[in-house]
């Protein structure tokens, strides 16, 4: 158990941090897009269909500002150039996309069939991997040009597709998560007893951008009974002396993510308050005690919640054990029962095991870790034991 010296000021916020790796360059995306269409072709499939997302910006770099009803679309095939099929008014933009020297940027007009543009680069009889985001008035307008195409899912196609992650992204990773750390300790001086969660939650928010988060993705601040909702969105709860608070927070640092759970305790913890805790951090232990190459990724999921079931709280350990973690802050693959992906160097997810006691208290406790040669690494630091709080 920690005690946060509140009774000390409220350390000032660190100017904001703009200091960033060397950017992505061409090669890199011409390498990724290389690379996924191989995929693509081992996995059966005619080619990739990449809209608008992260599967977009993993690839090629490029992130249009706002979605639109304008089909916009990566075509990538092995043994072809890749092809970014966009609307005449946003090619200046994606032109400007660090991947875009890799590509060949095929625009369309308003008044002009989008699909009828697209349709040559398919093959007509072909099945594609889609990205999971693509619309459906989009896929609907290509199987109408071409009736005979048909389509998967990249989750369920090409699951690995951005899980394994290179030295330069795990920097990045490392990055995001040693400022969600420094985040954390900041919180702890703050006051909670008295504060609606949603105070906490802004001062959350403030603390992940001080630290050089570009994108606040969620601030999660579950007082007391809330505690007990996982995904719990801070509201106005006053909170209490005597909660159990649990923060779950991340976002976006250098375009790659960060997500981080704790759980605090304002004023002093009951003995069974303090047990569940120390359970939920054996827990989280084991889980991350089991990441090894080679291992299944259910076996991080089993290994947290057999602690959990053995000191009877197995039917309150409601959620998987976690989520990969790449461009975005939840992605494949996931550590659950039945997931039998084995775990390569390079793959980033979460640990994160809970015990939530419904109309009472919730506790989690979650790291990123990265799989290494021999065995896992946290990319979270950031004390596990109970804080105190005022």
């Amino acid at each position: 158990m920690t005690t946060a010296p509140n009774s000390e000021p409220a350390p000032a916020r660190p100017a904001p941090d703009r200091s960033g790796p060397a950017p992505f360059t061409t090669a890199d995306y011409a390498a990724r897009m290389a690379a996924a269409a191989r995929a693509a072709a081992d996995a059966g499939l005619a080619g990739l269909l990449i809209a608008p997302g992260p599967d977009l910006a993993h690839l090629t770099g490029y992130r249009p500002t706002a979605e639109t009803e304008r089909l916009t679309l990566l075509v990538l095939a092995a043994g072809r150039d890749p092809v970014l099929v966009v609307p005449a008014l946003e090619a200046p933009d994606a032109a400007k996309a660090p991947g875009a020297g890799a590509l060949t940027l095929r625009d369309w007009t308003d008044g002009k069939d989008p699909y009828a543009v697209t349709a040559p680069l398919l093959d007509a009889d072909g099945r594609f991997g889609v990205s999971d985001n693509t619309w459906a008035l989009h896929l609907l307008g290509l199987q109408k040009e071409l009736p005979t195409t048909s389509y998967a899912p990249l989750t369920g196609a090409l699951p690995m597709l951005r899980a394994v992650k290179d030295d330069r992204e795990l920097a990045r990773l490392a990055a995001a998560g040693a400022a969600a750390d420094a985040a954390y300790a900041q919180i702890l001086h703050v006051p909670f007893a008295g504060r609606r969660e949603s105070d906490v939650a802004a001062d959350l928010a403030g603390l992940l951008r001080a630290h050089g988060h570009s994108q606040v993705d969620f601030t999660v601040v579950g007082s007391g009974p809330n505690g007990a909702n996982p995904h719990h969105e801070a509201g106005d709860r006053v909170i209490r002396h005597g909660d159990m608070v649990v923060l779950d927070f991340g976002g976006l640092k250098h375009e790659y993510g960060s997500d981080i759970s704790r759980t605090v305790h304002v004023g002093e913890p009951t003995a069974e308050e303090q047990r569940v805790h120390d359970i939920v951090r054996e827990a989280q232990q084991a889980g991350f005690a089991a990441v090894r190459p080679g291992a299944a990724c259910q076996d991080v999921d089993r290994a947290a919640r057999a602690v959990i079931t053995e000191f009877g709280y197995g039917d309150r350990f409601i959620h998987r054990t976690g989520h990969g973690i790449g461009v975005t802050t939840h992605e494949p693959p996931y550590m659950v029962e039945g997931e039998e992906q084995p775990l390569v160097p390079g793959m980033c997810f979460s640990v994160e095991p809970g015990v939530y006691l419904p109309g009472r208290f919730g506790v989690r406790i979650e790291d990123i870790v990265t799989v290494t040669e021999d065995g896992g690494r946290r990319l979270n630091n950031a004390p596990r034991e109970l804080a105190i709080v005022e």
